[in-house]
């Protein structure tokens, strides 16, 4: 099922990497470089799924999960550290994020958590 998948992270040549072999498998992929410019396009409500680095330029990646679960609780996001961190991985979780990678990203891993996510967000209740 093609889904619309908003990545968030600073470095350039990754996110347009990973956007384009995304597109390839069929997908929707847009890039922001920042929480901020993520935040802007969570609140247009087009992504269905988020990938969000832990570091960013403009604030920790954690602080940006907070938000994001503030404007959308039931959106799923998957956060990327490439810091091989066991502790901050557990605190996404606590935070909200529906699974994490670590970096170097292994694509296929990266989809299969996304389709995980995905469907266990269709089944939760939706509020409104």
């Amino acid at each position: 099922m093609p889904l619309r998948i908003l990545l968030i992270d600073d470095e350039f040549d990754f996110v347009e990497t990973t956007r384009k072999r995304l597109e390839r498998r069929g997908h929707t992929a847009k890039s922001a470089l920042n929480c901020a410019d993520g935040l802007a396009v969570i609140e247009t409500g087009w992504p269905e799924v988020v990938v969000l680095d832990v570091m960013l330029p403009d604030r920790d990646g954690l602080d940006c999960l907070k938000e994001i679960k503030g404007h959308r609780p039931a959106l799923p996001v998957i956060l990327l550290t490439g810091h091989a961190s066991m502790q901050t991985g557990l605190d996404s979780l606590a935070y909200g994020a529906s699974d994490y990678c670590l970096k170097p990203l292994d694509l296929e891993v990266l989809l299969e958590k996304i389709a995980i996510a995905c469907r266990e967000s269709c089944a939760l209740p939706r509020k409104g």
